[in-house]
């Protein structure tokens, strides 16, 4: 295994380049007094369902709802919202809904979750506490188990455009014009790069010579080097895209960490030579007792691998929304100057690191996979055929 120590420089050189990128938004929170007691224990007996799905009343409460709300999926982008008449500025997406049937409307019926939306004699309401439709009756009821806390109404399956499927087809779209039109430039200049491609160059000699020719060998990088390639810059967009004011938080979603790793996984095992299997079922160079107890440990970490992958991208991604949102959060708890300015000045530099994480875990992601893939193709040594 080779692993250059080149990586922190790099990042470095793009974190400063990329600098002007990050935007600060400041959370959709109101700053009033916190309610008395008597309010909550009033709000508190409305009744099961209506108190389960209560709008927060203080400021902690809104804050923590909106750090919920930030880091789930949306069927809708809402820009800025008026906290005195709750009129919010943003734009709709389609929802898609297959429930004994095929439906087709605006995530706009919902009104932002206060309103049931009706599709063919169909009624559906959108949970405010997982982001997901439900069916439900003409009020818009949705029935909670008391033991889990979980919806009890049938849920219909879901194909609607979110935002962090609006996110990805913008990042692939966005890949699409960038290289395109640094592969054209190539065949005009006579190989010399030019236009919005040539700041991406450097990047991809980059991710060639540091990640994919060290881990997977000078014979048969350039078989894995299109998927390097798009990982890298794939993960790269939505991780940037998480850092704007638009609340996407693609990579920090289990199901899309999930399906990155998977196509990994599936990458390194079909395309793993006599070698790798050989290491598995009947590692060399150790006794034949050993080797059965080694088999199924070696084979437990074929699914390991890639379920770590997962799970490091989404953490990191999903913790940072988290840290830094509550950060700001502070701000209008404090309600000082002094308090207020520590937790800007905070959250600011917390954002900066948010860019370099942005990058490295681009960077982890590519070079991990790039290493499994270097040991499904490893070739046999001659020194082993001799135990």
């Amino acid at each position: 295994m080779v692993i250059s120590f080149k990586p922190l420089r790099f990042l470095l050189v793009v974190l400063v380049a990329c600098l002007p990128l990050r935007s600060l938004a400041n959370p959709e929170v109101d700053s009033v007094q916190v309610q008395t007691e008597v309010a909550h224990e009033a709000a508190a007996v409305e009744g099961h369902h209506e108190g389960a799905h209560a709008e927060p009343t203080d400021v902690k409460s809104k804050i923590k709802a909106f750090v919920n709300h930030h880091v789930l999926d949306s069927h809708d982008f809402s820009l800025t919202q008026d906290d005195e008449t709750g009129e919010a500025w943003g734009f709709s997406l389609p929802v898609i809904l297959w429930d004994n049937g095929l439906h087709i409307f605006s995530s706009a019926k919902f009104h932002h979750g206060k309103e049931v939306a009706e599709s063919n004699g169909n009624y559906y309401a959108l949970n405010h506490h997982d982001g997901k439709i439900y069916r439900t009756d003409a009020s818009g009821t949705i029935t909670e188990n008391e033991e889990t806390g979980f919806p009890e109404n049938v849920r219909p399956i879901d194909f609607s455009i979110t935002k962090t499927v609006v996110s990805i087809f913008a990042a692939a779209l966005l890949m699409l014009w960038l290289f395109s039109s640094l592969a054209k430039s190539y065949a005009k200049n006579g190989g010399i790069a030019s236009g919005p491609g040539r700041i991406f160059e450097p990047i991809v000699l980059y991710v060639r010579d540091e990640i994919a020719i060290p881990n997977i060998g000078e014979k048969k990088y350039k078989n894995y080097m299109s998927y390097l390639l798009t990982i890298f810059f794939f993960v790269l967009f939505l991780n940037i895209f998480g850092l704007t004011p638009l609340g996407i938080n693609a990579t920090g979603n289990l199901t899309i960490t999930f399906s990155l790793a998977f196509l990994t996984f599936l990458i390194t095992n079909f395309t793993a030579n006599k070698n790798y299997w050989g290491h598995i079922f009947w590692m060399p160079g150790v006794p034949k007792a050993m080797r059965i107890i080694l088999a199924p440990i070696e084979l437990l970490g074929i699914f390991i691998k890639p379920f770590s992958l997962m799970i490091r991208l989404y953490a990191n991604i999903f913790a940072g929304h988290i840290v830094l949102m509550s950060i700001i959060g502070l701000m209008f708890i404090f309600k000082s100057w002094i308090g207020s300015s520590l937790s800007f000045g905070l959250s600011f530099l917390l954002s900066i690191l948010e860019i370099l994480v942005a990058f490295l875990q681009a960077y982890i992601f590519t070079m991990l996979s790039a290493l499994y893939f270097g040991s499904a193709v490893e070739e046999h040594h001659h020194e082993e055929a001799h135990h």
